[in-house]
Order: C-alpha cells, then sequence, then structure tokens
C-alpha cells in the first residue's frame, strides 16, 4: 500500500511539475503551446472561410468548449487522472508479476524506422477509438457520458474536447492493453496525438471540406458533421461516422453516411433542449440522471 501511496504523491508533484515546465520552456516537442498555436491556426480558418456564414466567430459555447480544452487536455490529469492511472498501471503490472511476467509485448517493432512505428500506433490506436466511440452511441449507459459531446448546437473547433472526462478513462483503459503488447521503442508519441488534435479540430470546425478522394480515408468536416446530425436515419439508428482521424473504419464496416450537403442540418440529439448548458451541470448529469433511471426501474 506504502508503493502505490508514494506513485499518487509523485504523481500529482510529478505532472504539476511537468505542466510548469510545459508553460515556461517551450519547445517543438511542448505539447502546450502545440495545442494553442493549432486551436489558433483552426479558429483563424473559421473566421477567414467559414462554411456557415451566419454563425459568429465567437459561436454558441465558445468559451465552454474553450474550457474544456483545458480541462481535458491538462486539468483533469493534474486533479487526478495521472495519479489513478499511474496506479492503475502499477497494480496492472504486480498482477503480471503473480504468473511470472514481467511485460505484455508480443510484438516488438523496435527495429523499425521511427515513420513506420508512428503509422502503425496512429492507425491501431485509431481503429481502437472508433471501436469505443461506437459503443458510447450503443450501449445506453455510456451514451448518458456521451450526450455531453453531442449538446453542442453550433460546431467549431473547439467542440472537439466537449466531452465529460469519464471517456478519457474509458478510451484509454480499453487502448492499454493492445498498445502495451506492442513493443514501440520511439518517444515522439507527440507527432501521433498533435496530428489526431488537428484533424479533430478541423472535423469539429465551421470549414467546409472533405478532402476530396482522401475523404475516403480521413474524417473531415463534411462527413464529421452527419456524425452530429439531430435526426437519425433508420438504417443508423444509434449514428453513423464514428471516426475519429480516419474515415476508412466506418467505409469499410458499413457505417459511412454523407447523403448530401450538412452545411445547415440540425446538430444535438433528441431531447437536448433540457439539456444543461455549464460545465458543473453537464459533468453531473450522466450520474444524476443515471440515478433518476434506476430509481424508476425500481
Amino acid at each position: 500500500m506504502e508503493k502505490y501511496l508514494k506513485i499518487i504523491q509523485e504523481s500529482f508533484s510529478g505532472y504539476f511539475n511537468y505542466l510548469v515546465q510545459e508553460i515556461t520552456n517551450p519547445s517543438w516537442t511542448n505539447y502546450f503551446y502545440w495545442l494553442i498555436g493549432l486551436s489558433l491556426l483552426v479558429w483563424t480558418l473559421e473566421v477567414l472561410i467559414p462554411w456557415r456564414k451566419n454563425q459568429g466567430a465567437f459561436r454558441k459555447g465558445f468559451w465552454l468548449d474553450s474550457f474544456y480544452i483545458v480541462f481535458n487536455f491538462f486539468l483533469f490529469s493534474l486533479i487526478g487522472y495521472n495519479a489513478i492511472s499511474n496506479v492503475g498501471v502499477e497494480l496492472f503490472n504486480d498482477f503480471l508479476g503473480l504468473f511470472g511476467i514481467e511485460n505484455m509485448v508480443a510484438i516488438n517493432i523496435q527495429g523499425l524506422p521511427v515513420w513506420s512505428q508512428l503509422l502503425i500506433m496512429f492507425v491501431i490506436a485509431d481503429f481502437i477509438q472508433w471501436n469505443v466511440h461506437r459503443q458510447l452511441h450503443r450501449i445506453p449507459q455510456l451514451w448518458e457520458f456521451h450526450k455531453i459531446h453531442h449538446s453542442v448546437k453550433e460546431m467549431g473547433f473547439a467542440a472537439q474536447f466537449r466531452f465529460h472526462f469519464m471517456e478519457t478513462i474509458i478510451y484509454k483503459s480499453v487502448q492499454y492493453i493492445p498498445l502495451a503488447m506492442i513493443g514501440f521503442g520511439i518517444q515522439e508519441f507527440f507527432v501521433i496525438y498533435m496530428f489526431s488534435v488537428f484533424i479533430g479540430h478541423l472535423n469539429h470546425a465551421n470549414v467546409g471540406w472533405n478532402y476530396g478522394i482522401l475523404g475516403y480515408i480521413f474524417n473531415n468536416p463534411k462527413m464529421h458533421i452527419w456524425h452530429h446530425s439531430k435526426e437519425l436515419p433508420e438504417a443508423h439508428p444509434y449514428g453513423m461516422n464514428f471516426g475519429l482521424s480516419l474515415s476508412i473504419w466506418d467505409y469499410l464496416f458499413g457505417s459511412a453516411y454523407v447523403p448530401k450537403n450538412g452545411k445547415n442540418i440540425e446538430i444535438g440529439f433528441e431531447g437536448d433542449e433540457d439539456f444543461p448548458e455549464d460545465f458543473g451541470s453537464q459533468v453531473l448529469f450522466p450520474f444524476i440522471n443515471r440515478s433518476k433511471s434506476t430509481q424508476k426501474i425500481k
């Protein structure tokens, strides 16, 4: 127990020091300034070449989503997630140790060029995220958390990070084992993450791109707007276009849906007119709503 308490303590202080280092020492591998730079870049594109011209630069929900970026990108780790995940990893490794297993690496690709390691990790991680995203729509308990993301009523780059912190826990937990089984020998993982952030920003931005034939590989604004459609087609009662960075999974597995130009479709979900509009109420919503549902069943 003492070991885990020490991990928790070091995780809090370690992440705080890391955050201070990120802010005070700009570098080419700095998440903080890359996030700010990419956000300003995509926001500038929204202002200069808006797809929905009647939508203001400071759209409805702009400041709420901006806070979600800061919270989900940094603050959530600072107030606990970093400590919880570090303890979880240590517990898992200790569990493997009971069977004499030191690590889970089943496939070691350290001998491959860096670019190919990055590509492999990107594709595997995105496929896992696509599957998790589908389940967020199909499983009622998970949908209660995912409703926060779909409560956006005007799309903009920052809407990418309007999601409940439980989604971070779900995504990372599901990704951990398959990614841990592959021995990556590189430190440039920030390239993958920031590339994914950039694509996600563009997917939610007020820009009307589809990348032409590359749209069958990469998710894009004209495709992703339909994922946020309030009206769902009969063939896709749980939603469509679940890809995060890549659209290819949707085309391969039949969940792609782009029937027409979705520039002015209504976005949201059924009953969203009663959904809370402030951060605190949205974070508490899934727990309160689930409690009410349980009481009704009883």
